[in-house]
């Protein structure tokens, strides 16, 4: 019965799974209440444009059936409460661990990388705004028409679906990062790589989502930064966060130390500076592992994140467009630095969708200071 009822919360019902989530151990009017409420809900969503008719009634009809099958009984043995768990982990179970699959980057897939794909990808596509769609999860991009037809369409939007994905499976916060540029390429004909191979400068927005212990949205459009956390209650999200800027003194520093024997020698002594007794040191060591939250931490707390190139990636490890420049453009809006080692992020010519670079970013002293040991080392 769970693998039948568990086909019901897919995708469209994914609230309703949060609701029955905090409502397990509730009596039964609890339960019933939560179904109403939902079918409620989603009717509400369907007046705002926000679903489709054909939405509304593939959720309220799901809803309704389960409704319909809970009054009368049909349950596994054990309490209402034992069944509605076992959807919700089957369902779960269904997005945790490898696909495997290798991507485009050579990296074990994730299941949840693919659904986070799918899903920004068609939100993307249906809303008749961008032209154009890179990810990190597709080899090439994707060429987006207009529902006219006639590639009126003005934006391409290169994307993270699921940053710090190899996090999923031990609960650690992973987020999304997104690139916005005005297409180059003339209006009325199809994108072209170009579009997407434009310096960070150019970009008319920029931002990333945090799940966390809440679920944040970060971004600019080149006038500052700006939060909003999310009220799962009502689906929208609130301007928690006005013009987030960098504290003046960081004193936290992020790099993967593990690989500290493969880094170039600029990089060492510069550990070895945050590491020293002295003045406002030694800097604190904290690294998650995930672009998105050792990014927004430093940038509430102050600090520097590094991912620098070693002897195994010459080349740096972290994706230039849909990773570095984003950050780099809010990381610059919120009175931060990033630079690959040698130049501003901002300014570097991509050459490939998928080009990597080294990559440093956080408070501007200490980027000030990682660039004064770069500078003694030529």
């Amino acid at each position: 019965m769970a693998k039948v009822w568990s086909k019901r919360f897919d995708n469209a019902l994914d609230p309703f799974i949060e609701k029955f989530n905090a409502s397990i151990g509730f009596d039964r009017k609890l339960i019933l209440e939560d179904l109403d409420c939902s079918i409620a809900h989603a009717k509400m969503l369907g007046k705002t444009k926000v679903l489709s008719s054909s939405e509304v009634l593939q959720i309220t009809n799901g809803l309704e059936s389960i409704k319909v099958e809970y009054l009368k009984g049909k349950f596994s043995p054990g309490p209402p409460s034992e069944d509605i768990h076992y959807c919700i982990e089957e369902k779960l179970i269904s997005f945790i661990g490898e696909t495997g699959k290798i991507n485009v980057q050579e990296e074990k897939q994730q299941k949840l990388d693919v659904y986070a794909n799918n899903k920004f990808r068609n939100t993307l596509v249906n809303r008749n705004i961008i032209c154009g769609l890179a990810s990190e999860e597709d080899e090439s991009f994707n060429s987006v028409n207009s529902i006219d037809k006639n590639n009126q369409n003005s934006y391409v939007v290169l994307i993270d679906p699921l940053d710090g994905s190899s996090n999923i499976d031990v609960n650690v916060s992973v987020g999304t990062i997104f690139s916005v540029y005005r297409r180059i390429s003339e209006i009325g004909s199809s994108v072209t790589i170009d579009d997407f191979l434009q310096k960070g400068r150019n970009q008319v927005a920029a931002g990333y989502i945090i799940y966390g212990t809440s679920t944040m949205l970060v971004y600019t459009t080149g006038d500052g930064v700006n939060g909003f956390t999310l009220n799962p209650a009502i689906g929208s999200f609130y301007h928690s966060h006005a013009n987030l800027k960098f504290p003046k003194k960081g004193s936290i520093y992020s790099i993967n130390e593990g690989n500290y024997l493969q880094f170039p020698d600029y990089v060492k002594k510069y550990l070895k500076f945050c590491q020293m007794e002295e003045d406002d040191r030694p800097y604190t060591s904290r690294y998650i592992g995930s672009l998105v939250s050792d990014f927004h931490r430093n940038l509430i707390k102050g600090g520097i994140f590094m991912y620098p190139n070693t002897s195994k990636n010459p080349k740096g490890k972290l994706r230039l467009l849909y990773e570095c420049n984003p950050i780099s453009f809010i990381c610059e809006q919120a009175g931060g630095l990033a630079i690959d080692g040698e130049e501003n992020v901002l300014d570097i010519q991509p050459e490939a969708l998928h080009q990597r670079i080294p990559f440093y970013c956080g408070s501007e002293k200490m980027i000030n200071q990682l660039q004064t040991f770069i500078k003694n080392s030529k």
